[in-house]
């Protein structure tokens, strides 16, 4: 889980360190999935190798575009973005007409809903209304079925994974640490979280560890 390329705080992981880590699953047979083929190994058990990851980014912001995306196209990675509905085109955000592009290069548009509010504070039907209005976006905008959904700030409760269910999502991640597992349930599903600091052979060392 990757949010800013670049640097600054805990949440930033510099280009350099993202290129590392990129090359490090490129040299060692790593296959990244799309959104649909993390979906069908979890559930049918259906894995394209024994080596396989899902590279997400959340929030969706520029540097996605302008540093990530030049590294994952080098190295053949695909990766998926949840992208917040209301800041499209906002200052230090995706605008639509580079996720259009990226979504050509193997790069999936998700939701990290409309407003990006904590959604265990909300009632029912505010949660379904932000996952609901998030999903009806991407689908219109991408002509596609946005099927996976991540939590802002992690923030979840038993009333979010219903909603993400209701609301016809096929997968709901978290913020909670380790590897994704179906025995988690679909909506509430693992991350592991990268950090600056971490050279390309830690960050190997980290994803081996998971196993």
């Amino acid at each position: 889980m990757y949010h800013s390329i670049s640097s600054g705080n805990s949440l930033r992981v510099p280009k350099k360190e993202f290129e590392a880590h990129m090359k490090w699953l490129h040299d060692n047979g790593y296959q990244t999935l799309t959104p649909k083929e993390a979906y069908l190994m979890l559930t049918q058990d259906k894995k394209p190798s024994e080596k396989c990851v899902l590279i997400t980014f959340d929030d969706g912001y520029t540097d996605n575009y302008q540093d990530a995306y030049p590294v994952l196209k080098k190295y053949g990675m695909k990766a998926t973005i949840f992208m917040i509905g209301k800041s499209i085109g906002h200052r230090h955000h995706l605008t639509e007409e580079q996720m259009k592009e990226m979504a050509q290069h193997g790069i999936s548009i998700e939701s990290h809903t409309i407003d990006h509010v904590e959604l265990n504070g909300l009632t029912p039907q505010q949660q379904q209304s932000e996952m609901a209005d998030s999903k009806k976006l991407f689908d219109h905008m991408f002509h596609q079925q946005t099927t996976i959904i991540s939590y802002p700030v992690g923030r979840y409760n038993e009333e979010t994974l219903k909603a993400a269910e209701k609301t016809g999502y096929q997968m709901g991640v978290t913020t909670e640490p380790g590897a994704a597992s179906r025995d988690q349930g679909m909506y509430a599903l693992h991350r592991v979280r990268v950090s600056p600091g971490m050279s390309g052979s830690a960050f190997g060392a980290y994803i081996e560890s998971m196993k």
